[in-house]
């Protein structure tokens, strides 16, 4: 790993940091290949897209990538998927027993006991084998966000909510359960929540659905944020908004509040109430983690401070902030750590 000095030289040593650093975890990631069973330990972490970090019980970082899911205990990085193939996962989760789940990009769920694994996939039940997102109630059931529904697994079964039970479109990107025990969805359509009983989708703004819902969180107040970004292809702009527009906004049980019209990927309210999120500025534009500040956090105009801005190299996607009080963001070329003045990459 590499160390960056003060923020503002950070783009000047970006390209080179990034050129060293793909080729010195290309020959590390080819000598791991011969002998994967035997060695997945390693000083580099994964060198493609990192999706989701977690951090678990003991202090370990935990980062699902499309190389496999990693665990860095402060020195080296050990890989726990080296014996799957193919391994891509979307989001990991350590369950309040101490197990793992991964959450992968096409090939179901993996239960890791820290011996065994386990796996899921719909022939045991699960919605859909592409898996988006994992999240654990406080009764203890684990839910999974996928593309063919929400599936809830109590331990021993699972239970599948679609469209015909009230949801409202069967491509789940998110899970989140507020302090009043309602569990929120976000899909490609409008969010909704589930009571436990019946499923509500969320209301509408003058008449403009939400869509494209891609983060969602409580924050210390008992407000639901949302977060959305416009996705791109070959043609352009595609209309994957929040409420046709993309952005973040707040919502307090009554009234909608625009805050920002940058795209939001991953949102994270830390330990001191700012709200971190990870997405594209603007359609078109470029990717930034970006921190909003908490005391201006509810004026008509937050204070918001671009962290970290990849004009050139792609996306920024999920957000950690660990124990310390550093904050870990993933990217399409591995992890970054922020310890408020400088940043580590991975």
């Amino acid at each position: 790993m590499k160390r960056y000095a003060p923020l503002y030289t950070l783009f000047l040593m970006f390209v080179f940091f990034i050129s060293c650093k793909d080729s010195n975890q290309t020959n590390q990631q080819i000598e791991i290949s011969n002998a994967k069973i035997k060695d997945t330990v390693s000083p580099y972490g994964p060198m493609g897209m990192v999706r989701n970090i977690k951090q678990d019980s003991k202090g370990n970082i935990l980062i699902a990538s499309f190389k496999g899911v990693f665990r860095y205990d402060g020195k080296s990085f050990t890989n726990l998927t080296s014996k799957i193939k193919s391994p891509s996962f979307w989001e990991v989760l350590e369950d309040r027993k101490g197990n793992l789940w991964f959450a992968s990009k096409d090939s179901g769920v993996y239960y890791y006991n820290k011996k065994t694994f386990q796996h899921f996939t719909t022939r045991e039940g699960l919605a859909s084998n592409r898996v988006a997102s994992i999240y654990e109630d406080r009764a203890g059931n684990i839910w999974f966000a996928t593309g063919g529904g929400a599936s809830r697994y109590d331990g021993k079964s699972f239970r599948n909510f679609t469209t015909k039970d009230g949801l409202s479109n069967n491509d789940v990107t998110s899970i989140m359960e507020d302090s009043t025990g309602k569990v929120w969805f976000g899909t490609r359509e409008e969010p909704c929540f589930y009571d436990g009983k019946t499923f509500t989708v969320f209301p509408k703004k003058g008449g403009k659905p939400f869509h494209n819902v891609w983060s969602i969180i409580e924050d210390r107040k008992g407000n639901i944020w949302f977060g959305g970004s416009i996705l791109k292809d070959r043609r352009g702009v595609k209309g994957d908004t929040l409420v046709l527009e993309f952005g973040l906004w707040r919502y307090d049980g009554n009234t909608y509040t625009k805050v920002s019209e940058k795209g939001t990927s991953i949102l994270l309210q830390d330990k001191k109430g700012n709200i971190w999120t990870t997405g594209s500025v603007k359609p078109n534009g470029y990717w930034a983690l970006s921190r909003y500040d908490q005391e201006s956090l509810y004026d008509k105009n937050p204070k918001v401070t671009e962290i970290l801005s990849l004009k050139r190299m792609g996306m920024l996607c999920g957000i950690l902030e660990a124990k310390d009080g550093s904050i870990w963001v993933g990217s399409l070329n591995g992890v970054y750590r922020y310890d408020g003045k400088t940043f580590t990459a991975f």
